[in-house]
């Protein structure tokens, strides 16, 4: 009998489990901390940024800055972390373990190097990187180079690309496969050219009053014979970091001229978690693509980021784009996300559920607080501020009214570093956490038992088996790795049961001659709606990006290419779903 019950509960478990077929950025890895002493003046915190995914056998590898190892995962949900270094005698006491690390595949053999000037990095190689086995390709790999990219092309010829100035062009050049040897001399490939495109401007607003941009980050993706070559750029700390597209005939600059795409490819300038910089694309095993990239923290140090995955592809065209429209919402996982149809795909709203943010700055109540760190900061959808409590201890709590009974899908738990005490990578380190919920506040059952969890998770997302109907969320601490309880985002998702909020009325976008990479764009406020969604592209069926705007209904836009008419739409958002779309706008 007690082992028919044991069955049974392994079924159940493994049944809820199965269910599972949606995601929420940040991703939800067990990242390292700062390495260094000096970037944390304000605080220890988490970081990483620089993220490559590569498909390899049917699994993703996910390498990135200053984690002393690497991740894989079968379905870009569940991660395994290996643990290396891939320092030699001769530099292993550099903390610059993989900065912005280059991975690539040549035939059966991934191929990983870190950034670096000098030529006393080596370059790896694994034909079992899930065995966390490699072997030394190249002792000293004299070309160097920062922020690296490897490419193989169909005709098996190999490629590395490189860059991170705000003075310097990205560069491209052939590596001989045998001896990873140049073959010639680097090729500028691109340069940043703000005078046009609004969106290269350096600054949180794009004003360029402190630094020339950055371009950094290079990655080349070939489809349908045409090579789309992909940078960083402006900066790294600000809500406008993102990933651009230049697309030509040939892997080099000398083959023929490559031609930007206006509009990034991969932005994120509202919401939660914002930037969409220093990334890379890769297909999943259904042949769909995918974007990885950097996004924004800089609360601590300008160097403490995460990592957004989305979904990206091609369209009729052949214009090369990324949906992160809701983009820290749960989205589909590969298992779940619609196949591309024949012709080319668009960013389609089914790449994620129906499921609406219910909490967004409704009240909190907590157990405690610790000085500033107030409980609002945990439902008003900024990473960057947080609530803690004054203790670490068994029993601290925040709890979270949905204003309304609601059905609640899946919940969203984004821990902050508040007197965190580690430095650089940490393993064997845990959260736990109890969730309950209540109809009215007073009678709690558990949701979610998490009690017993021996797993960092930072950026902790629980789909729910099956929905619940409910009112009050109540997060319950038991254990924390390292420093305070404290919460940057307790986000429930799901649908509140109430009516859409109503179509935006009196959108008007104001494009000044002075300027033509900027914008005033000013609407009626809706007052059912806590947010809006504006949608922008340089043709009326092509409005691939986005910024999610919570409570103003004014937005200056500084992001255009003041050659192009633009088009843009606008929605209104609450718990229960967005409007209708506004009649898509052109502007000259």
């Amino acid at each position: 009998m007690k082992l028919l019950l044991l069955l049974l509960c392994l079924a159940s478990f493994t049944h809820s489990f199965a269910q599972q077929k949606t995601y929420c950025n940040p991703t939800n890895l067990d990242y390292g901390y700062t390495p260094y002493e000096s970037f944390s003046a304000w605080g220890r915190h988490r970081a990483t940024a620089d993220p490559v995914i590569v498909n390899y056998k049917g699994d993703f590898y996910l390498f990135s800055t200053n984690q002393h190892g690497y991740w894989h995962s079968p379905d870009l949900l569940n991660w395994t972390f290996h643990e290396r270094r891939f320092l030699r005698p001769w530099n292993n006491k550099t903390k610059d373990d993989l900065c912005a690390p280059g991975v690539g595949i040549i035939g059966d053999t991934m191929v990983v190097f870190g950034s670096t000037y000098t030529s006393d990095f080596s370059l790896w190689g694994s034909t079992d990187p899930k065995g966390n086995k490699w072997f030394v390709l190249v002792d000293s790999f004299e070309i160097g180079g920062w922020d690296p990219a490897f490419f193989t092309d169909d005709d098996g010829r190999f490629y590395m690309y490189n860059g991170s100035s705000n003075s310097w062009p990205m560069y491209g050049v052939e590596l001989d496969r045998k001896t990873f040897r140049p073959k010639g001399t680097r090729t500028p490939m691109y340069f940043l050219e703000q005078w046009r495109y609004g969106w290269h401007r350096f600054g949180e607003h794009m004003d360029n009053t402190f630094l020339d941009p950055f371009a950094e980050g290079a990655w080349m993706t070939k489809h349908n014979g045409k090579y789309y070559f992909q940078y960083g750029a402006p900066g790294t700390e600000f809500s406008g970091y993102s990933d651009g597209v230049v697309v030509g005939n040939g892997p080099l600059f000398n083959f023929q001229p490559f031609t930007p795409q206006s509009d990034p490819l991969s932005s994120k300038m509202g919401g939660f978690n914002r930037g969409a910089g220093h990334g890379a694309t890769f297909q999943d095993n259904q042949g769909r693509y995918w974007h990885v990239s950097t996004t924004v923290v800089c609360v601590k140090n300008t160097w403490e980021r995460r990592i957004g995955i989305w979904p990206a592809g091609f369209d009729g065209d052949d214009m090369m784009w990324c949906n992160a429209h809701f983009g820290d919402y749960p989205m589909y996982l590969p298992t779940a996300a619609p196949l591309p149809p024949k012709g080319g795909a668009k960013p389609d709203a089914a790449s994620r559920p129906d499921w609406w943010l219910l909490n967004y700055k409704k009240p909190v109540t907590v157990s405690s607080t610790l000085g500033s760190y107030t409980a609002n900061n945990a439902v008003d959808e900024s990473i960057k501020t947080y609530w803690s409590a004054k203790t670490a201890d068994k029993g601290e709590w925040l709890q979270t009214d949905l204003g309304q009974i609601s059905t609640v899908h899946a919940i969203q738990i984004n821990y902050a570093d508040q007197d965190a005490e580690f430095l650089g990578k940490q393993t064997g380190i845990y959260h736990q956490y109890e969730l309950y919920h209540s109809t009215d506040g007073k009678k709690w059952e558990l949701l979610v038992d998490k009690s017993k969890n021996k797993t960092d998770v930072p950026h902790d997302y629980v789909e729910l088996n099956k929905p619940i109907n409910t009112r009050y969320i109540k997060l319950m601490n038991i254990h924390m790795p390292t420093g305070k309880f404290a919460i940057s985002g307790l986000r429930i998702f799901g649908n509140g049961n109430g009516e859409k909020p109503n179509k935006v009325k009196d959108f008007i976008v104001l494009r000044t001659e002075k300027d033509k990479r900027s914008a005033y764009i000013k609407w009626s406020p809706v007052d059912n709606a806590f947010a809006y969604n504006l949608y922008y592209g340089t043709a009326p069926d092509k409005l691939y990006n986005s910024v999610l705007i919570y409570d103003f209904n004014e937005y200056w836009f500084k992001a255009m290419d003041l050659k192009k008419t633009y088009y843009f739409a606008i929605e209104s958002v609450n718990e229960n779903g967005v409007s209708e779309r506004t009649v898509t706008g052109k502007v000259e």
